[in-house]
């Protein structure tokens, strides 16, 4: 009935209009509007006697109105809570057919208000699902639960903690728990590719807690998502929508099945002892099958019965290859060694990045390098330190392919083919020393010379240089082709074939007695 008491009171204060005035007393402002219309018109004020009802103020008011209240057609419940279930479908739209039915049979339909409050107090009372709040196969709510698991080495006889990821579905109460090492990054990531499978699945939004692994910000104004955590969402093509900041109630089955989930899952593992991540792993899959399968208190079925009957149809299908966890690092600054660095090894990327930011994309088994949003390199990640950074020739600059190249076997080819004095001078640099490496920055420095000055120069000045010294050097070669001295005739060797070289001796030349005392003076 309307309260028109309490509308003339209402009325009665001047800043109250009618839109102030319907929304108190849950009435339209077309009956508030009527009510103190007709209220002028009988000349009924405010204040009123405390005897003076409602039914008394409606005779008064509307006498030419029956007494009894019109007869209402009361909606089809049942079909109401089977279309909620349906995509788009809400409230709304089916009390709008309904008032459509009403008038088209010249029957009275309830106004919206009382729709929805009767369609509620069947669903209360009937245990039925509130697809009001939850839509089947819409909504997976995630956390991790407080409680932890004990994992015990059995070597050392270290105890680790084992984390509980739960994952629900609001609709039917359908559970997924897995238990987890740790609670990195990569392991959340995985977790919820386990709960897809798990499902048959997937949702249309996700919604999570506000944790560091999955959201960088969640401000009033705007939502920043961790990258990986939406590239993963993007793969299952769901939303990700966060539960407000300090708001548990926005994923209440969650923490609710956390909560139920740490009686039937950790409480009952409390007297086990595991000594591995994998064994506490499956006993908790098989307390997850008695969970899932626990009758229902206040309705019949389970929640994998709720689940296979209401939820499964509506749940999108899963993509054709599951997701691959994936990090993404923030930006890292190019050395001169072009190189970045995962955290535990070096990879190279192109030379010409130096000095510029990349970002790393890092899974189990790649490494991929972006630079401005465009893939510039790609290697295999490798999981052990390695003693080397893991350089592509591809991304070094063409001196540094070049020395990587050098070989014994390589310059002495080269200098053979390029004449008997050139092989002459690089055999003396690969062979005066301890070993061949320490010649070949000498060979490299001979080889430049070639590219600068022609091989024809260069194996006369090689002639030129071994004419008159057994030790060459590079030095002295780079200055006879600098100066041109490689264009003279070439000199005649100072000694004889058939005479052996004289080497150049290194000594005393000045004799015992001059290092006497007081020789130098004599």
């Amino acid at each position: 009935m309307v309260n028109y008491r309490e509308i003339l009171r209402l009325a009665s204060v001047p800043e109250n209009g009618q839109r102030r005035i319907a929304a108190a007393v849950h009435s339209s402002r077309d009956t508030v509007r009527s009510v103190l219309v007709a209220a002028q018109e009988a000349g009924v004020k405010w204040p009123l006697d405390d005897d003076v009802t409602n039914a008394m103020l409606r005779n008064i008011l509307f006498p030419s109105k029956p007494a009894a209240a019109l007869l209402h057609v009361e909606p089809d419940f049942q079909y109401i809570h089977r279309e909620l279930a349906k995509p788009g479908v809400n409230l709304t739209l089916l009390w709008t057919e309904y008032c459509n039915r009403c008038e088209q049979d010249k029957t009275t339909p309830y106004m919206y208000t009382q729709f929805c409050e009767r369609y509620r107090h069947w669903a209360r009372i009937t245990k039925a699902t509130m697809r009001i709040q939850h839509k089947p196969g819409d909504v997976m709510q995630v956390d991790w639960a407080g409680n932890t698991l004990e994992i015990h080495d059995p070597t050392t006889g270290d105890v680790d903690k084992g984390y509980l990821f739960v994952a629900v579905l609001p609709c039917s109460c359908y559970a997924y728990v897995e238990v987890c090492g740790d609670m990195r990054q990569e392991t959340w990531l995985l977790c919820h590719v386990h709960a897809y499978n798990y499902f048959g699945g997937v949702t249309r939004l996700l919604v999570p807690d506000n944790l560091k692994t999955g959201v960088k910000s969640n401000t009033r104004y705007e939502t920043i998502l961790n990258r990986s955590y939406q590239e993963m969402a993007e793969h299952y093509d769901t939303a990700i929508v966060p539960a407000r900041v300090r708001h548990p109630k926005d994923k209440a089955l969650a923490e609710g099945t956390v909560k139920f989930a740490s009686t039937w899952i950790l409480a009952a593992l409390r007297d086990r002892k595991f000594f591995s991540v994998h064994e506490a792993q499956k006993a908790a899959a098989e307390k997850l099958e008695e969970l899932n399968d626990r009758p229902f208190k206040k309705r019949e079925g389970s929640r994998r019965t709720a689940y296979l009957s209401e939820e499964k149809e509506f749940m999108r299908p899963l993509p054709k290859t599951p997701y691959e966890p994936a990090i993404w690092t923030g930006e890292l600054h190019v050395g001169c060694d072009y190189l970045v660095s995962d955290g535990v090894n070096k990879y190279s990327v192109p030379f010409d990045l130096i000095g510029e930011k990349v970002v790393l994309r890092l899974t189990r088994n790649t490494v991929d390098v972006f630079y401005r949003g465009d893939r510039v390199a790609i290697h295999m990640r490798e999981r052990s330190p390695q003693r080397e950074p893991i350089v592509k020739p591809e991304h070094m600059p063409k001196e540094h392919r070049k020395y990587l190249a050098y070989n014994t076997d390589d310059f002495s080819e080269w200098g053979s083919s390029v004449g008997k004095n050139t092989s002459a001078v690089v055999q003396y640099f690969l062979t005066s020393s301890k070993e061949p490496e320490q010649g070949f920055k000498a060979c490299a420095s001979v080889r430049k010379l070639e590219e600068r000055y022609g091989a024809k120069r260069l194996e006369n000045a090689c002639a030129r240089l071994l004419a008159f010294s057994s030790s060459p050097s590079v030095r002295v070669l780079n200055t006879i082709l600098k100066n041109g001295q490689d264009k003279l005739p070439q000199p005649e060797k100072a000694q004889s074939k058939k005479e052996p070289a004289t080497h150049i001796q290194h000594g005393f030349t000045r004799g015992a007695e001059y290092f006497r005392k007081g020789g130098a003076s004599r």
